[in-house]
């Protein structure tokens, strides 16, 4: 489960009061991922992340069995998701994902 989330050998051994921001939040975000729940719900969990990790973490994150409700402005970690719906706000408008919504990050 750690490896999913860019933890190896003795990094997967390190105290939390020693991780870096960015280890922090991958590995908050592995525990619900791997939890089993129905529903992630997730405000820009990239952020803290380093460019490695942008592409890597969503990717695991898309490993989740349930359903995944984020807000993510970042076109690669967007990518490497990979949707399969979009949800277009405020009008709760619901379409199959298509590439030409990363346009629209692009006019905010």
């Amino acid at each position: 489960m750690l490896g999913a989330f860019l933890f190896s050998g003795d990094d997967a051994g390190k105290r939390v009061g020693v991780l870096s921001g960015g280890e922090k939040t991958r590995l908050a975000l592995a525990g619900p991922v791997h939890s089993g729940a129905d529903v992630l719900l997730l405000d820009e969990p990239t952020d803290d992340l380093g460019p490695a990790s942008r592409a890597e973490v969503p990717a695991a994150v898309g490993g989740c069995p349930g359903a995944i409700v984020m807000v993510i402005p970042d076109g690669g970690a967007l990518r490497a998701l990979r949707p399969d719906r979009v949800l277009l706000l405020p009008d709760a408008d619901e379409d199959m994902w298509s590439e030409e919504y990363l346009e629209l990050g692009d006019n905010l």
